[in-house]
C-alpha cells in the first residue's frame, strides 16, 4: 500500500514518498520511531481525495491523539483509512513514551461507519477477495477491531457514531459523550452485518436484553440512555467530549502503569477468554506476581511514609 506522509521538518513542509512493506516499516524504521521523531498526519495519495488526511496522529505529555479525519462523509471509513488506522494504533502500542490514546473524530461527528458508497462501487468481488477477506481476519473492516490493544485507549464521541463508528467506540475502554451523540446499529437498514466487533462487546457492555434491542431493531439511542445503559462512561457539554477525554487520559497516565495494565489484563481475559470462575481467578493472581515485586511494594513505602492519604493524589 502506497502512502505519502507529511511531516514537518525544520525547512518547511517536506513530502515524501514511501512503501509500506510486511515489516510496517516508515522510511526504514518502525512506526512508533518515526511518530516519536515527526510531528505528523498521515494522508493517502488519492486522486478522488488529494487534500484529505484520514488519520491524524498528536501527543499531549503521555497521550495520543489518534484523529478519524473525514468530515465531509462524518468520517466514514473507506478501505485505505482503515489500514491506516491499524498504522496509527500500532504506532501508538509501541511507542514507549505513550501510556494511553484518545480516538476522536473531526469535525461535528465522531464516525457515521463503514463508507457504504465504496462498498457499492466496489461490489461483492472486492469485499470477498482474498486480500480483503485476509486484512478483516487479521483487523477489521474499519481497521483496528480485531486487535488486542495492549494500552487503554478512551473514545471522545460527538456527533453521530453509527454502524461501525459504534463498533469503533465500543473498541475503547471508555466512551464521553457529549450531550447530543446519537450512537445507533442504523446499518440494520440496509442489510449491512456487524464484522467488527459490535456482537461481542456491545452485549458485554450493556447485557443481552439491551443489545438485542439495539442490534434488531436498529433505533438511535441519545446519550442519556446511552449513559444509563453503559455505552457512555462520562457525558458533557457540547464541544467538550475531547478537552474531557484527555485529561481522564492524563489522570490515567499518572498511575502505576505496570499495576493498571495487569488489572485491565485480568478485566478482559475474566468477560471474553475465562473459562470459569476459577480460571478468572487463577489468571487474576498469576497477572499480578511480577506488579507486587516491581510496583506494589513501592506504593506501600509511600502510603508508610504519609502518601495518599484522605485520597490524595501519590507522587
Amino acid at each position: 500500500m502506497e502512502l505519502i506522509f507529511r511531516h514537518v521538518v525544520s525547512t518547511g513542509i517536506r513530502h515524501s514518498r514511501c512503501i509500506l512493506r510486511k515489516r510496517n516499516t516508515i522510511f526504514g524504521v518502525r512506526p512508533a520511531e518515526f511518530f516519536r521523531s515527526h510531528k505528523c498526519t498521515i494522508f493517502l495519495d488519492s486522486e478522488s481525495e488529494p487534500a484529505v488526511d484520514p488519520i491524524t496522529l498528536d501527543k499531549q505529555e503521555t497521550v495520543t491523539l489518534i484523529g478519524l479525519n473525514r468530515p465531509h462523509c462524518r468520517n466514514a471509513v473507506n478501505r485505505d483509512m482503515a489500514r491506516q488506522l491499524v498504522v496509527a494504533f500500532k504506532a501508538f502500542e509501541d511507542d514507549p513514551n505513550s501510556n494511553i490514546a484518545v480516538l476522536h473524530g473531526k469535525g461535528d461527528h465522531f464516525c457515521s461507519g463503514y463508507d457504504l458508497k465504496e462498498l457499492a462501487v466496489s461490489g461483492t468481488q472486492w469485499i470477498l477477495s482474498e486480500d480483503s477477506v485476509s486484512h478483516m481476519s487479521k483487523h477489521g473492516a474499519m481497521g483496528p477491531t480485531r486487535l488486542h490493544i495492549k494500552k487503554p485507549v478512551i473514545a471522545a464521541v460527538n456527533g453521530y457514531a453509527v454502524a461501525g463508528g459504534l463498533e469503533l467506540a465500543l473498541l475503547c475502554d471508555l466512551r464521553v459523550f457529549e450531550k447530543s451523540t446519537k450512537v445507533g446499529i442504523l446499518n440494520r437498514r440496509f442489510g449491512v452485518p456487524l464484522i467488527d466487533g459490535g456482537t461481542v462487546r456491545l452485549p458485554a457492555i450493556v447485557g443481552l436484553s439491551n443489545a438485542l434491542d439495539m442490534i434488531l431493531t436498529g433505533r438511535i439511542i441519545d446519550s442519556e440512555d446511552a449513559q444509563r445503559m453503559g455505552i457512555a462512561n462520562r457525558v458533557c457539554n457540547d464541544g467538550e467530549a475531547l478537552s474531557m477525554a484527555v485529561a481522564m487520559a492524563k489522570q490515567i497516565s499518572k498511575y502505576p502503569q505496570k499495576c493498571l495494565k495487569a488489572d485491565r489484563e485480568s478485566t478482559f481475559h475474566s468477560v471474553y477468554n475465562s473459562e470459569s470462575k476459577k480460571a478468572s481467578l487463577d489468571f487474576e493472581l498469576n497477572n499480578a506476581f511480577d506488579v507486587i515485586a516491581s510496583e506494589s511494594v513501592k506504593g506501600a513505602q509511600k502510603f508508610k511514609d504519609g502518601a495518599g492519604r484522605n485520597a490524595t493524589s501519590v507522587q
